[in-house]
């Protein structure tokens, strides 16, 4: 195939675009394919056919009606569609097989490392310090601090709630006790903030908490990428950010060092509160019971 602007880059479009050529057995190939976006990046085509349970030149008569020399010449494009765009597996698998084949064979490590600074230096250049003093300051100002991250990010949720309250601001991670999460809102007030962490699209529930802080008059903040920061109503403030492109590691880092660069900033305009609600915890912790489970 020669490759030029005028030519899909993506297999959907290579799909609309041919649809009246393909088969039933190239619809068979075309769901096989997609299902497993890793394994058909790497596998021959007869591999492919065998999984479909087709004869093993289908998936050559595939990569043909699609426009190709031959299979090895649609392989490369699958390839490519995984590590330099996406639109193509917009799924888990797709994003850990794109990382995978970014990498160089025995050079994962440095692979990932490389991705994390990437995410990392984009986000110096995507976040200003006053956005974090914008974010700092709300919540220094505050009476009471709700913070949700759903899926990966209740981790991160988990320990902003955990630094919060240790520096003395009351905060309750809603996501940790699921059950009690109408109970905790019919608490919320106008003199309250919800701080959001949402990447990709967020969930159902995400929103419906966000209607809530809405309806309540509550400030709500939000750190996200663009796909997930699509609130009705828009965040009161909102820094929005990348954790990678599809085949980087998709930063955990990054969001985690917004937060973290929010609290340390809290600390610093708090006159004091934070240090002396920080020391007092270390002084607990160390002259107070134990609490051991044993």
């Amino acid at each position: 195939m020669d490759r030029t602007d005028d030519i899909p880059q993506h297999l959907s479009e290579l799909v609309a675009l041919n649809a009246e050529r393909l088969t039933e057995a190239d619809s068979r190939l075309l769901d096989v394919l997609l299902q497993n976006p890793f394994r058909a990046a790497l596998e021959n085509g007869r591999e492919i056919s065998s999984r479909a349970g087709l004869h093993p030149s289908s998936a050559v008569r595939l990569a043909r009606r699609l426009g190709f020399d031959g299979y090895p010449e649609f392989r490369t494009f699958l390839q490519n569609s995984l590590v330099e765009e996406g639109e193509d597996f917009d799924n888990g698998a797709a994003r850990v097989a794109a990382r995978l084949l970014r990498a160089d064979e025995g050079a994962l490590v440095s692979s990932v490392i490389d991705s994390e600074i990437a995410a990392l230096e984009n986000a110096r250049k995507a976040v200003h310090d006053g956005q974090i003093r914008t974010f700092s300051e709300t919540l220094r100002d505050c009476r009471r601090i709700y913070v949700v991250g759903l899926g990966h990010f209740g981790a991160l949720a988990h320990l902003v709630n955990l630094r919060l309250n240790r520096s003395g601001y009351a905060a309750c991670d809603l996501t940790a006790t699921p059950n009690l999460m109408r109970e905790t809102l019919m608490a919320m007030t106008a003199q309250d903030v919800l701080w959001l962490f949402a990447f990709r699209s967020p969930p159902p529930l995400m929103h419906d908490i966000r209607s809530v802080a809405a309806s309540r008059g509550a400030t709500t903040l939000a750190i996200t990428d663009v796909a997930g920061g699509r609130f009705t109503p828009a965040p009161d403030h909102h820094i929005t950010v990348s954790r990678g492109t599809l085949g980087q590691s998709q930063s955990l880092v990054v969001p985690m060092t917004i937060a973290n660069t929010i609290i340390l900033d809290l600390a610093a305009i708090d006159n004091g509160r934070s240090l002396k609600a920080i020391e007092d915890f270390d002084r607990f912790r160390e002259e107070g019971p134990s609490f051991s489970w044993g």
